[in-house]
């Protein structure tokens, strides 16, 4: 069964996209949403083991209102990241987000985290991994040096281009 962030975020990419109709089934679960339909409530059935239920949900509505709420989040994301740079010893390289997902600092919540500020690092030393579509991407530092400051939180949603580490480069 699909988690409710994970609806918001195929909701959003959908939105952002040119696809008209987008059809996802999975574990006996069916969702089927369009757009482009004038603001009508489009019918997504919902289907759970073997009874059938239907359920109505507004798309564009939903779509707007959480988009508006992610880019209001990610504005503040962005603006404190860009201050904290502007801040920051032009020295210090950041490592940032190639995508949009779900950022976690270990490989498992029992592992200790890949890196800590302090920590010295090679350009293919993994720093992270983000899921994004139940994919675990390993983030690679890029740059030769020190860890100087960890700037999400594990856990935290990362979008493309966040700065993710401050790396003072060797």
């Amino acid at each position: 069964m699909l988690k409710i962030q994970e609806i918001r975020e195929i909701i959003k990419l959908i939105d952002q996209s040119s696809i008209e109709k987008f059809t996802f089934e999975s574990e006996g679960t069916k969702i089927v949403l369009k757009k482009g339909n004038g603001g009508k409530p489009v019918q997504a059935p919902l289907v759970e083991s073997a009874p059938v239920s239907q359920q109505v949900i507004p798309v564009n509505e939903i779509a707007q209102s959480q988009t508006t709420s992610l880019l209001q989040q990610q504005e503040t994301i962005t603006n404190t990241s860009v201050e904290h740079l502007n801040e920051a010893d032009s020295s210090l390289h950041p490592i940032t987000s190639p995508m949009v997902g779900t950022f976690y600092a270990s490989s498992s919540p029992e592992a200790d985290a890949y890196v800590q500020p302090g920590d010295k690092v090679k350009s293919e030393s993994i720093v992270c991994i983000v899921e994004a579509m139940k994919l675990f991407n390993e983030i690679e530092a890029e740059v030769s040096g020190e860890i100087v400051e960890i700037l999400v939180k594990d856990g935290q949603l990362v979008e493309f281009g966040q700065p993710l580490f401050l790396v003072k480069a060797n």
